[in-house]
């Protein structure tokens, strides 16, 4: 008796679906071990074609991917013809966020000039005084340093003046004479700084002076008197609505002569310093009135 279908025994085939190994347990039939060694190889050589192929496909892909890539890259390094006419023009830009600060125009006030408050006694309010021209006990200039002497003030110009010089004050209304000594061992020079209202006033003065137009030399108070009868070297000059002079000589009665250059030096040095105290009462006054 037998159980199942009949027909002829299905040979094994590792390969294909639902198929049986045939197999006898106790003293059937053995198993075919050479048919299970065949297939054993060729399921391995099968594998490595299998391995073989992909990567050979795996290959080509990845060149594929790469040429694509330069491709790509390539393209997009190349403007068409209408990128430069699609570019956005200026006023396509957008402008940066924000407004720009404006401010409004703006003019700064004139510098005061110091030459209009020394040009007219309306302006010219500080207070004035030998010991506000000349201040205090000696006068340096450069490495010379001299010796600050007596000082006179009075409003009554021609008696401080001689020669030509007390018409040209009188007639042009000097309204002040002051004068200040200074000597420098043997010399001696007098200042004299004389006031007008207005600058065409000191101007005219100035104009109206020759060489013998002098102011009288001021001794005391240890000063020897000097230039009474010798020679000496005087100057004259003017500065807003003053007019100044100096006189200079030996205090031993010698006569300055053109060699008597330490004469020259000393009447030129109180020039220069006279000039400087003037102009700094201008700037002063001007400097005053800006910060009011």
């Amino acid at each position: 008796m037998s159980f199942g279908q009949g027909g002829p025994p299905q040979q094994w085939d590792p390969w294909k679906p639902n198929s049986q190994q045939p197999w006898s347990g106790g003293g059937g039939q053995s198993p075919d071990w050479a048919a299970l060694a065949d297939a054993s190889e060729a399921r391995a050589k099968r594998r490595r074609l299998l391995f073989i192929g992909g990567g050979a496909l795996a290959t080509v892909a990845i060149g594929t991917a790469v040429a694509v890539a330069v491709v790509s890259a390539n393209g997009g390094n190349q403007a068409s013809p209408a990128t430069s006419s699609q570019l956005p023009g200026a006023s396509g830009i957008p402008s940066p966020t924000g407004t720009v600060p404006s401010f409004a125009p703006t003019s700064a006030p004139p510098p005061l000039d110091p030459n209009d408050f020394i040009a007219s006694a309306v302006k010219d309010k500080a207070p004035l005084s030998p010991d506000v021209l000349f201040p205090g006990t000696q006068l340096t200039m450069g490495n010379t340093v001299y010796k600050k002497g007596p000082t006179a003030d009075t409003k009554n110009c021609a008696s401080a003046a001689k020669a030509t010089l007390p018409k040209a004050l009188t007639d042009n209304g000097c309204t002040r004479l002051i004068r200040v000594t200074y000597t420098k061992d043997k010399v001696a020079v007098t200042v004299g700084v004389a006031v007008f209202d207005t600058q065409a006033q000191a101007a005219k003065a100035r104009q109206q002076t020759d060489n013998k137009s002098i102011v009288k030399s001021l001794s005391g108070g240890g000063v020897k008197d000097f230039c009474s009868g010798a020679v000496c070297r005087s100057t004259r000059n003017h500065l807003g609505r003053y007019a100044y002079f100096t006189l200079a000589g030996f205090t031993d009665g010698k006569n300055v002569t053109e060699k008597d250059t330490a004469v020259f030096a000393t009447g030129d040095d109180l020039q220069e310093f006279t000039f400087r105290q003037i102009r700094r009462r201008g700037e002063a006054q001007a400097s005053a009135a800006a910060n009011e």
